[in-house]
């Protein structure tokens, strides 16, 4: 029942990032939704549960983006790791350093972002307005990064609570 828990999420972030924010200028230069939920799932969940999905996730974003093949993946999985890096040096999850790890998360992912384009575009440059971008990034992941972890960890508690009820099995 996880997985679909994982599975509804993504949808929902999905649909929620490429129709309705859009139409709000506020949210013209905001992150990518899917990277708190990966920095969740490298803070609270097991390596075993957690890389099927976002493999799956990195996949369907490669094919949805129109980017280079493996570009979400490869994000993805060095986002996860990073996390998973991080927790064996610094208690993490605390609330206090939240916001500074989904800053860090989605720095990580801009700056993987750009590479990429450094590699597949001879002679790219990046303009001012390119980091200005990236700085406004990070500014709302400072801001809403700990409020999406904390309703992650919610929600997925709730979930395992009412799956549990529903199949009659005791919740972990």
């Amino acid at each position: 029942m996880t997985y679909f828990f994982y599975i509804c999420t993504f949808v929902l972030l999905l649909i929620f990032q490429t129709t309705v924010m859009p139409y709000f200028p506020l949210f013209d230069r905001f992150y990518d939704l899917l990277a708190p939920f990966v920095i969740y799932l490298g803070l609270f969940r097991s390596v075993r549960e957690s890389i099927p999905i976002i493999i799956i996730f990195g996949f369907i974003m490669d094919n949805l983006s129109g980017g280079p093949l493996g570009l979400y993946l490869t994000t993805y999985l060095w986002l996860f790791a990073s996390v998973r890096w991080v927790i064996t040096i610094l208690r993490v999850r605390d609330n206090v350093l939240l916001p500074f790890v989904v800053a860090a998360g989605v720095l990580l992912e801009n700056i993987i972002f750009m590479g990429a384009i450094t590699m597949f575009e001879s002679g790219s440059r990046f303009s001012q307005a390119d980091f200005s971008t990236v700085a406004v990034q990070v500014l709302w992941a400072l801001v809403t990064g700990p409020i999406f972890l904390i309703f992650f960890k919610y929600l997925h508690q709730r979930w395992d609570k009412w799956s549990g009820e529903i199949l009659g099995s005791p919740t972990s």
